[in-house]
């Protein structure tokens, strides 16, 4: 390689240029992205849902044995997504989670390409849904038991 710069020296191709001038907060080479790419109502829905799932077993299941266990679970939950929520306000991250106007227009870019919002809500929401018709099912069928 030194090899290839000393001909363009030699033969004058070479070029000089000035240095360039810093800026006073030099740019990091890895720029901190902590957003998650996808609206805030879609993480608010997905913990409505899991809340939700906890809301029906534990009215329909209610027994004072089971308050700590579920208390536990509203925690976990809460802090499932409330740890990510306050990393993305950390200083540094000047990224912002897509607008629902915007997520219906560009989408979200995945591993596997490029989704639609409609599909990307379907694979976010599908778990939290499916949780709480999960729920409801089993209070009926407990209820009818009984």
């Amino acid at each position: 390689m030194s090899h290839i710069v000393h001909d363009l020296i030699a033969s004058g191709d070479a070029r000089i240029v000035a240095q360039p001038e810093l800026e006073q907060h030099p740019r990091h080479q890895v720029e901190a992205d902590r957003n998650f790419g996808l609206p805030t109502a879609l993480y608010g829905a997905t913990v409505a849902g899991y809340l939700g799932f906890l809301l029906v077993v534990g009215s329909a299941f209610a027994n004072p044995a089971l308050a700590i266990p579920m208390a536990i679970f509203v925690v976990f939950i809460i802090a499932g997504f409330g740890v990510p929520a306050i990393w993305t306000r950390l200083a540094g991250n000047t990224s912002a989670p897509q607008t629902l106007g915007e997520f219906e227009a560009r989408g979200i870019q995945t591993a596997t390409g490029r989704l639609a919002a409609k599909d990307a809500s379907i694979q976010v929401l599908i778990l939290p849904v499916l949780l709480v018709v999960w729920g409801l099912a089993v209070a009926v069928i407990a209820a009818l038991v009984r």
